[in-house]
């Protein structure tokens, strides 16, 4: 479970980065944008849900 948690704690911060490069040229609005959102918050409560075990 360590290994999993690490795992996606350095998925959360890799996509939070993208998130913040990507916004600095495109609007809010931009599927890329949104998609990368989506998994944003999928990799977010994904980590909630484990750290609620």
């Amino acid at each position: 479970m360590k290994c999993q948690v690490e795992h996606l704690c350095k998925d959360i911060v890799e996509v939070h980065q993208d998130l913040i490069k990507l916004g600095k040229c495109k609007p809010t609005t931009d599927p890329e944008i949104v998609e990368l959102s989506k998994r944003f918050d999928r990799l977010l409560n994904e980590y909630l849900r484990i750290a609620k075990q």
